[in-house]
């Protein structure tokens, strides 16, 4: 088993088989730059690159590393990609002396998670959120059409998605504002405004997208992980009562647009490649530009906490698995491209809710909650329908190593509280007077 210099224990989400990518600054140097976690601390690669250690590998692409994004290292490709994360890994080694012997090279490179910022890893030109597990859709299914009905007839003969708003994906520690819209019970004759009574947590993860496409040239099923950096943990955050009643009949607009939150870590596909397994029986089999191999997932453990505000602890609500997914990364890639259309570095496809068969193994409270029928307890003294005011949601995930452990760290948020409406609402007819 491959062994750091540094000092790694054993549950750490960082050892060197994985070396997640980031994008860090400091107080000492407040430019954002690109860095890989080691245990507990950040290895920037931009100071490597300046002293050259690239160079035979990217050359002319130069620098990468001195980047506020990952964009540009993620668009050079598979090969690329692999061959940086050799030369990280054996500079990292125990037994290699290069870094391990320079001290003022080790103290220049090296910095504690705990001393450094952390930024949204890439710029996501767009944003793509799938509906991949088929028992989140079969439970939302039967909530809302009855068990006969649960599943939509398109569900089981392509990846379902919509797009979704890159420009409100944040990073993990963002405080997130309780959103407003319209809402209406099913007792009114007429909607009311004003603030999500109902608002959800939705524990996904992240497909970000590397090379990319031309726009008219589709990512064949065999191609499509080539394309795909890696993966990230996502919360993508729901106001259930203002879906309601917005989204027919084109989908979520104001319930989803205002947040999505992302682990600042993005984990390559190459770090999983150990803990590849196969997926769901498929049934019917999918058309032919969607069929894969079987091992065509992943096997990383997720799970939920939620702690409110008088909470000195968080409180575990769910706990699933990646490898519950109908539809795999690869399978989105390819529906997503198969009419034309172009992805490109830094684009996000979100997987939707990951839950599993288990009621422990559901991923949002409206299915934990059963719609808020069934609340879940908090700690002693406080239970839960939805996420209120002060609420700190944390994801996160792993794959277990024989002694090692592949993580993403954690994505997390707080809520605060909605714009006060009435003030709100002066605001607006003051800005159109």
């Amino acid at each position: 088993m491959k062994k750091s210099f540094i000092d790694v224990k054993t549950d750490s989400h960082f050892p060197i088989q994985n070396l997640p990518y980031g994008v860090f600054s400091t107080k000492g140097n407040p430019t954002p730059r690109i860095g890989v976690a080691i245990g507990e601390y950040v290895l920037d690669l931009s100071v490597l690159e300046k002293e050259g250690f690239f160079q035979q590998i990217i050359g002319e692409h130069g620098p990468v590393f001195n980047r506020t994004s990952l964009n540009d290292f993620m668009g050079l490709g598979k090969d690329i990609w692999s061959a940086v994360r050799k030369q990280v890994q054996l500079l990292l080694s125990a037994d290699e002396p290069t870094l391990r012997d320079h001290t003022a090279l080790r103290h220049e490179s090296l910095v504690l998670q705990n001393e450094v910022e952390l930024h949204l890893p890439m710029k996501i030109g767009d944003y793509t959120d799938f509906y991949a597990s088929k028992e989140h859709a079969t439970n939302v299914g039967v909530m809302f059409r009855g068990k006969e009905n649960a599943l939509m007839p398109n569900w089981t003969h392509l990846p379902v998605g919509y797009h979704g708003r890159s420009s409100s994906v944040v990073v993990s520690g963002t405080n997130v504002r309780r959103p407003v819209g319209q809402t209406k019970p099913a007792n009114a004759d007429v909607p009311m405004f004003g603030p999500s009574k109902q608002l959800d947590f939705e524990l996904e993860m992240g497909v970000v997208i590397g090379t990319g496409n031309k726009l008219g040239e589709p990512i064949s099923i065999e191609q499509a992980e080539e394309a795909i950096f890696g993966l990230v943990l996502v919360n993508d955050w729901s106001a259930r009562d203002i879906q309601a009643w917005e989204y027919q009949p084109l989908g979520p607009f104001l319930a989803k647009n205002f947040a999505t939150s992302i682990s600042p870590w993005v984990v390559p596909l190459e770090a999983l490649e150990p803990f590849r397994v196969t997926g769901p029986v498929q049934d019917p089999q999918p058309l032919a530009y969607l069929r894969q191999p079987e091992a065509n997932t992943f096997n990383i453990h997720l799970e939920a906490y939620l702690k409110g505000e008088k909470q000195h602890t968080p409180t575990r609500i769910s706990s699933t698995n990646y490898r519950s997914l109908y539809w795999s990364a690869a399978q989105m890639v390819a529906h997503h491209t198969i009419g034309g259309c172009d992805l490109n570095p830094g684009d996000l496809l979100g997987t939707g809710t990951i839950s599993g068969q288990e009621k422990e193994e559901r991923g949002s409270l409206l299915e934990i909650t059963w719609r808020g029928t069934e609340p879940v307890q908090l700690g002693k003294d406080e239970q839960r329908e939805w996420i209120e005011d002060g609420d700190e949601l944390t994801i996160t995930g792993w794959c277990q190593g024989d002694g090692y452990r592949v993580g993403f760290g954690e994505v997390t948020g707080t809520i605060e509280p909605a714009h006060d409406v009435k003030q709100l609402l002066s605001e607006q007819k003051l800005v159109h007077k």
